[in-house]
């Protein structure tokens, strides 16, 4: 069941219609409210990327080799996938609200430290404690979406979280790229930390009193050994997936790899053991073919973005020649039809069911033919302005897709296992990312052998299309598991 601490229904953000199709105008706080929670969301898709750019500043500052920096991003991201699982469970026991501001309070002041950090070695921890603080922080914000808003308004309060994953996966590099440039008091890259300061303290105060507390009345307590179980699992699976490539496969690699799968078969066993004894995670939730589905839809994108985007920065700036600026302007490109894409989503309101997404799939997969074949038949000739129709276009058909897996995925997850679904939710994304980049490794940069030839990398480019054309076939096939239109779950 839900419970409110406040208990008072008419602050409730959502309309009480369960009909998709149905308009309800969104009240002032439940608008705040939802605001405040996508700002969060923002806050981690930005400081997931917007350090990418600075990194030749801060290695030139601090001294450190390629090695260290890469800590930089890696000790973030390993962090949160660790911690997402025991996140999402956290705020269903102690309060989706209450959570969520203790994970934005440890992000911020690690942000700061960040933002005032000596050297390298206090900069890779604070960013290990910002990891902390969006494991704990994230898996509440689709939470608190599920189990606020309904009907109409809860489509679009999920299209509009569609909306800030495009934007925020494209802006962060620009951002950071323009902070680095501006050298704002000569504070060089340290702004793009600083900035989440003021953001951070926002989403604490206006969260206080605009969010709706909610508990699950069965989640009495904390499954430590679950909790314990689940993060060794997640570290030897993820760990050698980021970091093989770097280390060129060593044995050990395929060893954490087998050494996670095991602990990950021994987690499954204990929660099911404690299947009525508040588990970490709900395996009931995979009863539910659309929730089983939507997590496999999720990884796939997560995957998808893993192997994409990567590779096509370095055909845009290797294959193609283009300057830094040109390369970021392709990719302001992609975020306006992903952005036009996600209002699509939000306008419509859930009423195509998963009709929607998979257009959207469809769209892209076309689009992303169109520029295979470009590739193959302009080479070297290829600029920004020929590749713009493609390009928005596989944007635009990306942008369809977010928003509503989320929505579907989670329409019929009762709301006292609203946690536990978000986390296990952004888990199926980061370990998307993971073989996304293991991935990279073995069809791009296999392929390129080293070299940043032109015209080696676009012919490595054009075999990452492959991989990412049957990632969104098979994403498209996995969707028929989603329902055909929003039903959400009721109290």
């Amino acid at each position: 069941m839900h419970s409110s601490a406040l208990d008072n229904e008419p602050h409730r953000a959502a309309a009480s219609s369960a009909d998709p199709g149905r308009s309800s105008k969104m009240t002032r706080a439940a608008t705040i409210a939802l605001v405040v929670v996508l700002v969060a969301e923002l806050m981690d898709i930005l400081d997931q990327s917007v350090v990418l750019t600075a990194l030749p500043a801060i290695q030139a500052s601090t001294g450190a080799g390629p090695g260290a920096v890469q800590w930089l991003t890696a000790g973030y991201s390993l962090t949160v996938a660790l911690g997402l699982i025991t996140g999402g469970r956290l705020g269903d026991i102690y309060g989706r609200r209450k959570v969520l501001l203790i994970g934005t309070t440890v992000f911020t002041l690690a942000s700061l430290l960040c933002g005032l950090a000596p050297g390298l070695g206090v900069l890779i921890a604070a960013r290990v404690c910002q990891g902390i603080g969006v494991a704990v922080m994230i898996p509440q914000v689709l939470a608190t979406l599920h189990v606020t808003f309904d009907g109409a308004n809860r489509s679009r309060a999920f299209g509009c979280y569609g909306a800030v994953l495009s934007i925020g996966s494209v802006l962060g590099p620009v951002l950071g790229g323009l902070l680095t440039e501006a050298d704002l008091f000569g504070l060089s890259w340290r702004p793009i930390f600083l900035i989440n300061v003021p953001i951070g303290l926002a989403v604490i105060l206006l969260g206080r009193r605009f969010i709706i507390e909610s508990t699950a009345a069965k989640a009495d307590r904390l499954d430590l050994t679950g909790m314990v179980l689940s993060a060794v699992a997640m570290l030897l699976i993820v760990f050698p997936l980021t970091e093989g490539h770097t280390h060129h496969w060593p044995l050990w690699c395929f060893a954490m790899l087998a050494g996670g799968l095991l602990v990950l078969g021994v987690f499954l066993r204990q929660q099911q053991r404690r299947r009525d004894d508040a588990p970490l995670v709900v395996l009931s939730l995979f009863e539910d073919k659309a929730f089983a589905g939507g997590l496999s839809a999720q990884l796939l994108l997560g995957l998808l973005c893993g192997l994409f985007f990567t590779t096509w920065t370095l055909y845009l700036q290797h294959g193609l020649g283009m300057s830094p600026v040109l390369a970021a302007l392709a990719f302001m490109l992609l975020a306006v039809g992903e952005l036009t894409g996600a209002m699509i989503a939000t306008k419509t309101a859930g009423r195509f069911g998963r009709h929607l997404p998979q257009a959207g799939v469809v769209i892209a997969l076309a689009s992303m033919t169109a520029y295979g074949l470009q590739i193959s038949g302009g080479q070297a000739d290829l600029t920004l302005l020929a590749m713009t129709v493609p390009v928005v276009l596989l944007g635009f058909g990306l942008g369809m897709v977010g928003g509503p897996i989320a929505d579907l995925t989670l329409a019929k997850v009762p709301h006292e296992s609203a946690g536990s679904a978000s986390g296990l939710f952004n888990t199926a994304m980061h370990l998307g990312i993971a073989f996304g980049a293991a991935l990279t490794a073995l069809v791009f940069f296999a392929a390129t052998g080293g070299s940043l030839g032109s015209a080696v990398n676009r012919d490595a480019f054009t075999g990452v299309l492959w991989w990412v054309g049957g990632a969104l076939a098979l994403m498209w096939a996995v969707m028929f598991f989603l329902p055909r239109q929003v039903n959400s779950q009721a109290d």
